[in-house]
């Protein structure tokens, strides 16, 4: 059978579209504001004149080295080039401050292939079984996994409780704006129509970690003659291994946790790489060091997202749900094709093409190290310029990605105001990444919550007595108090230890 996946592979019309994916995928993700959704969009037309598994792995192709190419101006820039590299500005941009971008992103693109393969190996194995589970998460659960990634803000706050609070609560805020999701009367929108379908995340985040960065340099005018990156040396593969195989269970905890939250519908790579984060922050030992430019805190989203591609493959293939936005472009284009996902997509003709799309997943993970590697190495050479080169870039780079998403000025006008208030916040010592994320997780905790009260006629019971959500429920309690319970149970052991 791997004889016949190899061979059904190995042609011409697969391969090439597949390695023309891989590029373009390079240049969306290095990109701010040109996501995978959209390359992946502009991908689907062209594929009709491509045979299945051609136009698949081009898609593929460009998803997966689209999530990790926004790590580069993530790292380098503090402007994440994809939402799921929002993550990566925390310690992969202290770390380029160090003089070590070069470790950051190895340890970046190593991770990504590794969290990519136990992504996809984990979907080979366990798809169907995977996808049942998936199914069984119903408005009350997705309610509480939406609330365990907002708690997840709590441990990634980079100071006070308090700061990190006003930063959630003003993301809280900003999610609110638009049309009521079941009144459809618009809220804060003060007769502006732009407002009506809500603050775009993409524009927001831009603004909010690129803006900072160029009035920072520009109210220090002897920066501006500073290179762009400064590295104190270059590190190589053989430098990062070793750091990765210490770090091993950190790899595989957070690409199992990728997988598993990219299989939830709407869920993503971007909210899986902020919890993986969160988690590796929780489990550490010297969790004040996270976000000051440590190596785990660029191994645990990393592995995260590109799990989290392969995650949100499950309910697509085996249920036809859509895992994410990619998958649910996939999966409108996979009806021209006459496949039907599902659990019988997995036999007969479509069974072939759905091994294939596995073999060159596994094949994209493997071939995603030497392309990275010449990515971060030519966007390397670019952002050594000057700082006087450099920061028009970036503010080039936010005005056309934000202009981009919907080919409104209103949207770059957005992406200043949120700049100014990134760069107010920083001052004043109020974390970003809660903001963040809570504008991305606000709609889906607010839909979730108000679904599951019409179904329910307004009893708040079974948000609490469902066996499942009993225990994601337990889950972020025990994860938000943790570091007051785990004393007692080492206090257990030695008394246990102790006694005769």
């Amino acid at each position: 059978m791997i004889v016949d996946v190899i061979a059904s592979i190995a042609h011409v019309d697969v391969l090439l579209p597949w390695m023309l994916g891989m590029m373009l995928g390079v240049f969306v993700g290095a990109i701010p504001g040109l996501t995978a959704t959209m390359a992946t969009a502009i991908l689907v037309p062209i594929t009709f004149y491509l045979p299945p598994m051609g136009g698949l792995s081009m898609i593929l192709g460009c998803a997966c080295v689209a999530i990790f190419a926004g790590d580069i101006p993530a790292t380098y820039l503090r402007v994440p080039g994809t939402p799921s590299s929002g993550a990566a500005v925390l310690d992969g941009y202290e770390m380029t401050k160090q003089g070590k971008a070069s470790l950051a992103l190895s340890l970046d693109v190593v991770c990504s292939s590794l969290g990519g393969l136990v992504g996809f190996t984990l979907l080979i194995i366990g798809a169907t079984a995977l996808a049942a589970v998936a199914l069984k998460f119903s408005f009350y659960e997705f309610l509480w996994v939406s609330t365990f990634g907002l708690a997840t803000c709590v441990v990634i706050s980079k100071g006070t409780m308090v700061k990190g609070a006003i930063s959630v609560a003003l993301g809280l805020f900003v999610s609110t704006i638009g049309m009521d999701i079941v009144t459809g009367y618009p809220r804060f929108t003060f007769g502006n129509v732009n407002l009506l379908s809500g603050v775009s995340f993409i524009p927001a985040m831009i603004g909010l970690f690129g803006i900072p960065v160029v009035l920072r340099t520009i109210m220090t005018p002897r920066h501006l003659d500073l290179p762009g990156i400064q590295e104190k040396k270059h590190f190589s593969l053989t430098d990062v291994l070793p750091k990765i195989y210490k770090n091993r269970s950190l790899v595989v905890r957070s690409s199992i946790m990728g997988t598993f939250i990219g299989s939830l519908p709407g869920a993503g790579a971007d909210i899986a790489a902020w919890v993986a984060y969160g988690m590796a922050k929780r489990d550490s030992k010297e969790p004040e060091k996270y976000g000051t430019g440590i190596e785990e805190g660029v191994i645990a989203p990393t592995s995260a997202n590109n799990a989290g591609v392969a995650g949100a493959w499950i309910p697509a293939l085996a249920l036809g749900i859509p895992g994410d936005s990619i998958t649910a472009i996939i999966l409108g284009a996979s009806m021209i094709y006459g496949l039907r996902p599902g659990p019988l997509m997995f036999v007969g003709a479509s069974g072939e093409l759905v091994r294939g799309l596995f073999a060159i997943g596994i094949l994209t993970q493997l071939a995603l190290i030497p392309v990275g590697l010449l990515a971060i190495k030519a966007f390397g050479k670019v952002f050594k310029l000057p700082n006087s080169i450099i920061m028009p870039m970036i503010l080039l780079f936010c005005i056309v990605g934000s202009y981009a998403l919907n080919f409104s000025m209103f949207d770059v006008g957005a992406m200043f105001i949120f700049g100014l208030l990134g760069f107010y916040m920083e001052r004043n010592g109020i974390p970003l990444p809660p903001l963040v994320l809570a504008i991305i997780l606000g709609p889906l905790i607010e839909r979730n919550l108000r679904l599951g009260l019409m179904q329910t006629g307004g009893n708040l019971l079974p948000f609490f007595t469902r066996p499942i959500s009993a225990v994601v429920l337990a889950g972020i309690l025990l994860f938000l108090f943790w570091h007051k319970i785990s004393p007692l149970f080492g206090k257990l052991r030695r008394n246990d230890s102790s006694a005769p």
